[in-house]
């Protein structure tokens, strides 16, 4: 969950603050994990949630989400066409969804966030092509951020990494650091672009940054919905995002967010 906001200072988090966010960073991976079973046909967002929100309290986290701004949940289910910032709702889950499940958990003062594509039952080739293509993003990004590169770095690989489909960026939404506070110094595009302030920001080690590119399967173009949050593409085409918290240590990029099964990894987006 980001918008763009006011540039802060970006600070370095010393080992004992990593180890802090590295068990929040567990908390959100075993959220993530859990939902891929959650994630079904029949199913609901809202039950979803309640879920993921019992889930996080059991582990000692706080949903970092809800309250947020007037958030009104513990996660962020956008649906389809819903690129981010999804209200948790009563609609049945459909065989071919892609349900965008986004989780935020405050643990000892500090904070994890990521995000994952589902997709409910079997993903139409498109859905699979545009999942495929947007974790493959993620993961180029993800690779870029090392000590010695820029912000450039991870936004040039993202781009890259989805310039060569036909599918679109999302330009409005931007990834960010994180750490005492869900959103820190400095905002990460998913694209250069040379009028934004923070792309010239030199990678050190320390930093832990949320990596999140949201990719259209048509046009990047976006809008919100009347309840002030949902955020869908403008062709009502599908959407998805993928995101992991970053930490950048002198030997390069660690997730903090990856499951330690990796079973989100093994199985990718797919049920």
């Amino acid at each position: 969950m980001n918008t763009r906001a006011p540039r802060r200072g970006i600070t370095l988090k010393k080992q004992d603050e990593i180890e802090r966010m590295s068990r929040a960073g567990a908390v959100v991976a075993s959220v993530l994990d859990a939902a891929r079973d959650w994630v079904l046909p029949g199913r609901t967002t809202k039950w979803i949630d309640g879920q993921a929100e019992a889930l996080i309290r059991e582990s000692g986290g706080r949903p970092a989400f809800k309250g947020y701004r007037g958030f009104p949940a513990s996660i962020c289910s956008s649906v389809n066409e819903a690129v981010v910032h999804g209200i948790p709702n009563e609609e049945p889950l459909r065989d071919g969804d892609l349900v965008k499940i986004d989780v935020g958990v405050e643990f000892e003062s500090y904070f994890g966030d990521s995000a994952w594509t589902f997709a409910v039952g079997e993903p139409s080739a498109e859905a699979e092509r545009l999942c495929e293509t947007c974790l493959g993003a993620l993961e180029a990004g993800i690779d870029a951020a090392r000590p010695g590169n820029k912000i450039r770095d991870i936004a040039a690989a993202i781009e890259g990494a989805v310039r060569p489909t036909r599918f679109g960026i999302v330009e409005q939404y931007v990834g960010h650091g994180i750490g005492r506070r869900l959103h820190e110094a400095p905002q990460i595009p998913n694209y250069v672009a040379d009028d934004f302030e923070d792309l010239d920001v030199e990678l050190q080690s320390g930093m832990v940054l949320a990596i999140e590119p949201m990719v259209n399967a048509g046009d990047p173009g976006v809008v919100t919905l009347d309840d002030g949050w949902t955020v869908v593409t403008k062709d009502r085409r599908l959407s998805s995002h993928f995101e992991h918290t970053v930490w950048i240590s002198e030997e390069g990029p660690v997730v903090l967010t990856r499951s330690s099964a990796k079973k989100l990894e093994r199985r990718r987006f797919r049920g």
